[in-house]
């Protein structure tokens, strides 16, 4: 019987019960792909990160309930929290070094963390008629990144009012649909959806604003900028455009910590 130390972090908020909660796994070496895809299916959040520490940086991947994806950035986060905040509390910030989306940093100032990421590259597109389909409205404009589509709406009450049709979504050939606009008290607001990853509406999601940042500064002509995902748990994120770098910025808070008993 192997036992296994597990984190679980609400991320990208200041208070429990808020902010999109990731489970951080700490292992001495990589499990089996099917193990550690089992291990994320039983916690049944978003997505579980998997971390192998080395001597000067981490090793670090991320499962949905369903598939193993190439980014995210509130697991990370969470990550980061975990390993500066309660494993080496004299540390400000950490080196990640990810499969499928190579180095990534985290830094933190106070109590803030921030991600630095490599900033995706948009092109506009034109499904208008699918895309109207998966969220029933009407669309400014449409962009695909490197793994997820975004629709641009009229302002913060459409981003709200979007009712998605989550088999229309699942049938995009990408990880998920983002949906944005300007926001009321922030630069922008978004939602994402991703049924086709096992997650019909993700609380809060890090690895967009690698999209949205790009999308937004151009729009705002900001290379500093305030946002929100509107989910019903809500989260706040600080992002800056750094060229082909982004910092998206957050809180996070520990809300348990296990153990898990594998044969």
């Amino acid at each position: 019987m192997k036992k296994l130390k597990l984190y679980q972090v609400d991320a990208f908020t200041d208070r429990l019960f808020a902010g999109n909660p990731a489970a951080v796994c700490i292992l001495d070496e990589w499990l089996d792909e099917a193990m550690m895809q089992n291990i994320s299916a039983e916690n049944n959040l978003a997505e579980t990160a998997f971390i192998v520490p080395r001597h000067e940086y981490c090793e670090i991947r991320w499962f949905t309930p369903t598939i193993e994806v190439d980014l995210c950035g509130h697991a990370t986060l969470a990550s980061a929290h975990v390993l500066l905040n309660i494993l080496n509390p004299e540390k400000s910030a950490i080196q990640f070094i990810a499969p499928r989306a190579g180095t990534l940093f985290v830094t933190q100032e106070n109590d803030i963390l921030y991600l630095d990421f490599p900033t995706d590259t948009l092109r506009e597109c034109n499904i208008y008629t699918h895309i109207e389909e998966c969220i029933g409205q009407r669309v400014k404009r449409i962009y695909k990144g490197k793994t997820d589509y975004i629709a641009l709406l009229g302002n913060e009450k459409d981003v709200l009012a979007v009712e998605p049709n989550l088999q229309e979504i699942a049938k995009l050939q990408a990880r998920g649909l983002i949906v944005t606009a300007a926001g009321n008290d922030v630069d922008f607001v978004s939602r994402f959806f991703a049924p086709q990853s096992g997650i019909d509406e993700d609380p809060v999601t890090g690895s967009a604003h690698t999209s949205l940042i790009p999308l937004w500064a151009g729009i705002l002509n900001k290379k500093e900028m305030t946002a929100l995902q509107l989910s019903k748990r809500g989260g706040k994120l600080l992002c800056v455009d750094n060229g082909d770098r982004c910092l998206i910025g957050g809180n996070a808070r520990l809300y348990l910590t296990g153990e898990i008993y594998i044969d």
